[in-house]
């Protein structure tokens, strides 16, 4: 919640890993898990890092919009699977941002959904075609930008 609300009134923060562990009395590998795990690209932050002595980690806001980069982005880093709650986050995102209407994330949520894709026999697949099916929804998104 801290960095969240650093990055409320900023689009980037930069900070020392061990600095945030201290000031939670935490391991600073946990601090690397909450990076890893709340700041996604799929989210809308990427995560910069340098490890060492002068080490830091960067967390930037990415600007979301269907004519913003976020879209050729998230093409870009989409990976192969995804389960229901990577592509989850996704849509809150584009919801959040305005490129989806709530009603649209709803009706693709269902298409993405673990019910619906229930009928290919392995995690794997259904895995495998949710990333697909997403990435083709983001390229719809990037095509009606481009027409504008």
């Amino acid at each position: 919640m801290y960095l969240k609300e650093l990055l409320a009134s900023v689009n980037q923060v930069e900070i020392k890993r061990s600095d945030i562990a201290t000031r939670f009395d935490v391991v600073p590998s946990q601090i690397n898990y909450v990076i890893k795990t709340r700041f996604t690209l799929q989210k809308g932050y990427l995560v910069e890092s340098k490890r060492g002595g002068g080490g830091y980690i960067r967390i930037v806001k990415v600007a979301v919009g269907p004519d913003s980069q976020y879209i050729e982005t998230m093409l870009h880093e989409l990976p192969e699977t995804m389960n229901v709650k990577q592509a989850d986050d996704i849509l809150e995102c584009l919801t959040r941002e305005a490129v989806l209407t709530e009603h649209e994330e709803c009706l693709i949520q269902t298409v993405l959904s673990k019910e619906t894709l229930d009928v290919l026999a392995s995690r794997a697949d259904q895995e495998y075609l949710r990333a697909r099916l997403l990435k083709q929804l983001l390229n719809r998104l990037r095509f009606e930008s481009e027409r504008d």
